[in-house]
């Protein structure tokens, strides 16, 4: 990992019709590092947030040909069910995240 943060580009259509940031997560030496913005008027609205980036992470690592989509969304589904269950031990509010 390289000592310079390396942030993603912001989305295009947010230059052509503004909007504004809901989520930003870091993996920093191993540990997610995260700021929201508690938007939504009800909780479920998350879930969908969520359930959307779970689909297009799906379509990313099917896209380079790392894992198909149907096994990459069993996956996060798996892993978020668990996680939801019993929780991974934490040092702080976020604990460390796996690389690889």
């Amino acid at each position: 990992m390289s000592n310079t943060y390396q942030p993603l580009n912001i989305p295009p259509a947010a230059n052509e019709r503004g909007g504004f940031e809901v989520l930003r997560c870091a993996i920093i030496e191993g540990e997610l590092h995260l700021t929201l913005r508690p938007v939504f008027n009800e909780p479920n609205d998350w879930g969908r947030l969520f359930a959307e980036v779970a689909r297009q992470v799906a379509h990313a690592y099917a896209h380079q040909d790392r894992f198909p989509q149907a096994e990459t969304l069993a996956r996060i589904s798996s892993a978020f069910e668990a996680e939801m269950t019993s929780p991974s031990e934490v040092t702080s509010s976020v604990g460390p995240i796996g690389q690889g």
